[in-house]
């Protein structure tokens, strides 16, 4: 079912990390999936300052942002009915280089998506790393969501079938965390680490 208000749309896209951004190059269609986060009415992402994407981004070349999440399998009676459960947002527009100070502000705000208190704890990008990282955004003007999450859209008919139907919820799981092995002694698991969860 499409669904176009901002709420449904901005839980979507908050849910996820990764998206996928299509776009077309010398009459060659290319997606790349790449992290995302979303400040107000942007879409932002990030990449190398060499990359090939992102010097097309610099053009103001037309994209389509993606995001997708799986929620389960819907089985059916009928083999032609089986069907799966998803939310999905997908927008259109052109994309845009952000100038240094937004830059800076949007990737603190990344970081702090992923773990909040994440930003304060880490080095800071040294200057270089700063050069070398650029950040593109696109506007939310274009853009609907998808939402199924129901069960199997039965023909009258094969309710009185013996096979079973229903459907099975899929949802990522969080392991516990994974120490690198080249850790010094003595170093604490930091609070946004021990407090971390991935509920979406």
């Amino acid at each position: 079912m499409a669904k176009y208000d901002r709420d449904t749309i901005n839980a979507i896209i908050d849910a996820g990390i990764v998206c996928q951004i299509g776009y077309v190059i010398d009459s060659m269609p290319y997606v790349t999936p790449t992290n995302h986060w979303r400040i107000d009415d942007y879409i932002y992402w990030h990449g190398s300052s060499a990359s090939r994407m992102l010097k097309a981004h610099q053009e103001g070349i037309p994209v389509c942002f993606s995001v997708t999440h799986l929620d389960g399998i819907v089985f059916s009676r009928a083999a032609f009915n089986h069907n799966v459960n998803f939310r999905s947002v997908m927008a259109f527009g052109k994309a845009e280089f952000c100038e240094d100070k937004v830059k800076r502000h949007a990737l603190e705000v990344f970081t702090d998506r992923l773990a909040p208190g994440l930003w304060d704890y880490a080095r800071k990008p040294a200057e270089q790393e700063w050069k070398a990282t650029k950040l593109i955004r696109m506007k939310l003007d274009e853009v609907s969501a998808k939402v199924s999450d129901g069960l199997p859209d039965e023909e009258p008919e094969d309710y009185a079938s013996d096979r079973w139907a229903g459907s099975v919820g899929l949802r990522l799981v969080q392991l516990p965390p994974l120490p690198d092995p080249k850790l010094r002694e003595g170093i604490e698991l930091p609070s946004f680490i021990k407090n971390f969860r991935y509920l979406k």
